[in-house]
């Protein structure tokens, strides 16, 4: 490993206060819209800090950083709000979330339905900082832009494993938890580490604050595309169903469907791979204990409040049928919410599906529910 690919280390996590200033220096910014997101960050750090945890240095230094990206992003966007108060006059209609269990297919999915030059979705470099979106063509003349995009790709080199799980780079349109953990409420936290007391707050917590903030936030960067259908798309609105619908009352909603097993089996690997090396306890057994919980958990409150909403407003896609035809289930999620199929979009969605299969194959993605203590009879039991 040369040095620079090597892994930063810190001896510390560093106390929430300490984060946050940090942030401050960053950004040359102290607005952080009020104090809502304190709560959750506050405790995810203490946990992150705890023994149960077990950082390494490594562990320190990533985690850190996160959370720093969240107060950053935080700090950006009431910035981006303040400068370009018009934002709040765009209006959002009908738009899509993709959810589902990890695994499922739900980036796939998202990455078709996204395609549509009618539709527009989170690019990832974005979702770390909130702005305006600008005209495509400029992207690579901005130093934020091209700062990401440089450590997305030299990520992928590093970590060829990861990029067999789940590629992406700063042009990818992502999942929103980018934009939730703002508020200090996203499962990604207890998908990269041990918090049992963080995980313990956050699914007693209303996320309403989370989803206003999510909505002002696709205004701010939709502010030039405005008359585009959003596209979303992350396992965190499982579990935020009746938050999701109250602040956005018209959303329609796929929910893609998979063996959990499969599923559960593949987000552990996907949680190992993306924390290799960072914790001395977030490992096999309380990777596969954590995840079986927090996956299912999920999946029981969607279960639940999903039976108060219009049946109109979702539809079920199956994994299988939707690998054996991808171009199909996005033609057939158009004509349940009677969306426009056009000529374009069907262009695309068939571009973007070709590509999908063309090039050198990425990594094999192995893995088994044994290595994380865990069995198929489990698994189905929680399910």
């Amino acid at each position: 490993m040369t040095a620079e690919t090597a892994p930063r280390e810190r001896a510390d996590l560093g106390t929430y206060e300490d984060i946050c200033a940090a942030a401050s220096r960053t950004t040359g910014l102290t607005d952080f819209g009020g104090t809502d997101h304190e709560e959750g960050l506050r405790l995810l750090v203490e946990d992150l800090a705890s023994s149960e945890a077990g950082l390494t240095p490594v562990g320190n230094y990533f985690h850190r950083a996160q959370v720093k990206s969240a107060l950053v992003g935080r700090l950006m966007t009431q910035a981006r709000f303040a400068e370009f108060p018009q934002h709040r006059d765009v209006r959002i209609e009908r738009p899509i979330f993709v959810t589902g269990l990890v695994r499922t297919g739900t980036t796939a999915l998202h990455r078709l339905l996204a395609a549509d030059p009618a539709h527009q979705g989170l690019e990832t470099w974005l979702t770390e900082f909130p702005q305006p979106r600008p005209p495509r063509e400029t992207w690579e003349q901005d130093p934020i832009f091209t700062a990401l995009q440089g450590a997305y790709q030299q990520h992928h080199v590093s970590n060829p494993e990861f990029m067999g799980i789940h590629y992406m780079d700063a042009t990818s349109v992502e999942e929103c938890w980018r934009v939730l953990r703002q508020s200090g409420k996203s499962i990604s936290f207890e998908s990269l580490a041990h918090v049992p007391r963080y995980s313990a707050w956050l699914a007693k917590q209303d996320w309403r604050d989370a989803y206003e903030l999510h909505r002002q936030t696709l205004q701010l960067i939709g502010l030039n595309d405005q008359g585009r259908r959003w596209v979303l798309k992350n396992p965190s609105h499982l579990v935020a169903l009746d938050a999701l619908m109250e602040v956005y009352p018209d959303a329609l909603v796929v929910v893609t469907h998979r063996d959990p097993v499969v599923a559960v089996a593949s987000g552990c690997s996907l949680s190992a791979e993306a924390t290799a090396g960072m914790s001395t306890t977030f490992v096999g057994e309380t990777i596969g204990a954590t995840q079986l919980e927090m996956l299912s958990r999920t999946w029981r409150a969607f279960g639940e409040a999903r039976e108060r909403y219009d049946p109109a407003q979702f539809v079920d896609v199956d994994y299988r049928a939707f690998v054996d035809d991808p171009f199909g289930t996005v033609e057939g999620i158009y004509d349940r919410f009677g969306l426009d199929w056009s000529a374009a979009a069907r262009a695309e969605v068939a571009r973007i599906d070709a590509e999908s299969r063309s090039g050198s194959a990425r990594p094999k993605h192995a893995y088994s529910l044994a290595d994380y203590g865990l069995s198929e009879e489990q698994v189905r039991e929680e399910f």
